[in-house]
């Protein structure tokens, strides 16, 4: 047995979203990000009519996509907060449209209660929330009360401040802290163990040495006894290494995603579905020789 196989041996069998449940030691779980915003630093604007939104969606699937989810508010570096009113327009139309479509878990990122509430009532399965369950934990009760699943993802600071000189003493360990804390948090509030996911937020308020230790020692997070979800997919870390734009990363993209595949991450989030499904199912069969 390998150091990492017995650290994925703390990781749980499975995650439990509403009527869903995901085997996380079976495979691994690919995301289809789809923003249905206009100023998403990878795809604003090209989603944002609900027709084409579904579409995507749709493709998505087809192209290897366990998971879709839905974003209505940008949080890019320096990006402005919108209303729950407006996060709402954004995606119920293409929420409501998708829904009958598929049979797959539908996740929204989002950390508004009141529109947690909403996209959980039109059939949403997961909140993945980029604020990591904090201030009065009204977002974690609206996930307990409906049974859906819960991601809790690390960032330093607000999309409008993250990356004005963030530092660490210890990434690793400060994350992992956090994200101990934001679960025992959510914990209390009534979520299910089994239906929370940990993400250390890759980009959100870290460096590129941040992000690159984070993935070189992503297996120190086993620990917290939760499937781990990494989502590098375009984002500034690869842009960083490679000097690349952001519609060329996506060979940076998958040497991210291989890194956090052999190291037991359970769920990738992706842009682009079909290569990564390729390229996550060669993992896995490597990983279970």
């Amino acid at each position: 047995m390998t150091v990492i196989d017995s650290l994925t041996q703390q990781t749980p069998f499975n995650f439990r979203c509403r009527d869903h449940l995901l085997d996380v030691q079976q495979k691994t779980w690919i995301v289809g990000v789809l923003n249905v915003t206009p100023d998403s630093f990878s795809d604003g604007g090209r989603f944002v009519e609900p027709e084409a939104a579904a579409d995507q969606a749709m493709r998505m699937v087809e192209e290897g996509a366990d998971i879709v989810e839905l974003g209505g508010e940008s949080t890019r570096p320096g990006a402005l907060p919108v209303s729950a009113d407006e996060e709402i327009r954004r995606i119920l139309p293409v929420l409501r449209g998708l829904r009958p479509r598929v049979t797959i878990p539908v996740a929204v990122d989002t950390y508004k209660p009141d529109v947690a509430r909403v996209a959980l009532e039109e059939g949403a399965d997961i909140i993945n929330d980029v604020y990591g369950v904090r201030g009065e934990g009204r977002l974690a009760a609206v996930v307990a009360e409906r049974g859906a699943g819960l991601v809790i993802m690390h960032m330093k600071g607000t999309p409008q401040n993250m990356q004005i000189e963030p530092h660490y003493d210890d990434v690793v360990g400060e994350v992992s802290d956090f994200l101990a804390d934001r679960v025992a948090f959510a914990e209390r509030m009534g979520v299910d163990p089994q239906s929370i996911i940990i993400d250390p937020g890759l980009g959100f308020g870290k460096r590129s040495r941040d992000n690159l230790a984070l993935l070189r020692h992503l297996a120190a997070f086993h620990r917290l006894g939760k499937p781990i979800m990494v989502g590098p997919s375009r984002k500034s870390l690869v842009g960083e290494v490679l000097k690349l734009p952001v519609e060329q990363r996506q060979y940076g993209t998958a040497a991210c995603v291989s890194a956090a595949v052999l190291q037991g991450a359970a769920f990738v989030r992706v842009h682009e579905v079909r290569p990564c499904a390729q390229l996550v199912k060669m993992l896995d069969a490597i990983r279970r020789a």
